[in-house]
């Protein structure tokens, strides 16, 4: 399917994992795409904006990134991140250099979601099938993998503080993730919200998911004409 999508090169196609911490989506990333040619595909982890990054509008960082035509891209975060992690802690949108007149907590969030619409039906008017997935881990299965990773001296590194001070806010998060959701799933741009206590469950409706929408872009390889067949021949003779 990826070698057939790459040969069409009508559609592109773009991949955005979202979910808690320890939800799976590094692990849901590298087990689906085993199998893909890694010339074809293309991976970006969105984490804390850099200055450079906070001198643009919020759309900037991942709109440089989208994938061309015939390749696959994979959004580990995004966008999504600031109508997120920003709304649950307001002081990263005050730290994010926008004048104080447009930071209005009443109209801001239903802006953004707005201007997230607005994109992602010009990206499917303009070729690109998305596909969201929101990882929805419980917060008992969070404590569990949290454990694990202290637990494991390989895994140690990817604990932090951090990941304690997040999880305090859990039914904050909960909230702005069900608003989001709402508000930003769309017939062409759809949410999936998997449930991801179980990973090789979770994994196997991901991969039919993207099997499913690629099938349904409805793709062929390019035809050969009988100009280009006579030019093949011609060919023939020099080899």
């Amino acid at each position: 399917m990826q070698r057939l999508h790459y040969a069409s090169g009508h559609w592109s196609l773009l991949l955005i994992f979202q979910g808690m911490d320890a939800a799976g989506k590094d692990g849901a990333i590298r087990h689906v795409m085993s199998g893909v040619n890694p010339q074809g595909c293309q991976v970006f982890s969105f984490k804390q904006p850099t200055e450079q990054e906070l001198k643009h509008d919020f759309l900037w960082r991942t709109s440089r990134c989208l994938p061309e035509r015939g390749r696959i891209g994979i959004f580990n975060r995004s966008y999504y991140e600031d109508v997120l992690v920003a709304r649950v802690h307001p002081e990263i949108l005050h730290g994010h250099g926008l004048p104080d007149e447009l930071i209005d907590d009443t109209t801001i969030w239903e802006q953004r979601y707005r201007s997230i619409n607005d994109l992602e039906m010009h990206l499917h008017r303009n070729g690109t099938q998305i596909i969201k997935i929101f990882l929805h881990l419980s917060k008992d299965e969070q404590a569990k993998r949290f454990r694990a990773r202290i637990d494991a001296p390989d895994k140690n590194w990817k604990f932090s503080l951090a990941d304690i001070h997040e999880r305090s806010y859990w039914e904050d998060y909960m909230t702005v993730y069900g608003d989001c959701l709402s508000a930003t799933s769309s017939e062409h741009a759809p949410w999936y919200v998997i449930p991801a206590d179980d990973k090789p469950n979770a994994r196997l409706i991901i991969s039919q998911i993207i099997l499913d929408t690629l099938t349904d872009l409805k793709m062929a390889y390019p035809k050969t004409t009988p100009e280009r067949h006579e030019e093949l021949e011609s060919f023939r003779s020099q080899l």
